[in-house]
């Protein structure tokens, strides 16, 4: 069992998924619980098979994907499952059982959140 504290974030209006809560790098000076939450959806995708399987269900047709269409990444069906779990308490990744598959889904707020996070601001 982990002793990795997992902080709650805000849930959007249509409780679907999480939507990380970090304002841009250059617009202040982040809380610590803000630096928290970006620091754990960083460290999720620096390991290179978690990349992967993000990257895999981000650009999949209708921007989900059922577990058996992204686990070909070279590590066994555990461990896919393991990373995808590390993607989801990253608040990264929702998932929807259908039948014996679980779907996965990146919500488009998560990846605007992202990039938002790492956007410079428009010179005047």
């Amino acid at each position: 069992m982990s002793n990795a504290k997992v902080l709650p974030l805000p849930e959007p209006a249509d409780g679907r998924s999480v939507v990380p809560c970090c304002p841009p790098l250059t617009e202040r000076p982040m809380t610590a619980e803000e630096a928290e939450t970006a620091a754990r959806m960083f460290k999720a995708l620096g390991d290179p098979v978690r990349l992967r399987l993000f990257s895999a269900v981000a650009s999949h047709d209708g921007g989900e994907a059922c577990v058996c269409d992204v686990s070909d990444v070279g590590v066994s069906q555990p461990t896919v499952s393991h990373h995808l779990k590390k993607l989801k308490e990253a608040g990264l990744l929702s998932s929807e059982r259908r039948g014996t598959w679980v779907y996965y889904r990146v919500e488009p707020s998560v990846l605007a959140a992202m990039g938002k996070l790492l956007t410079m601001p428009a010179s005047a």
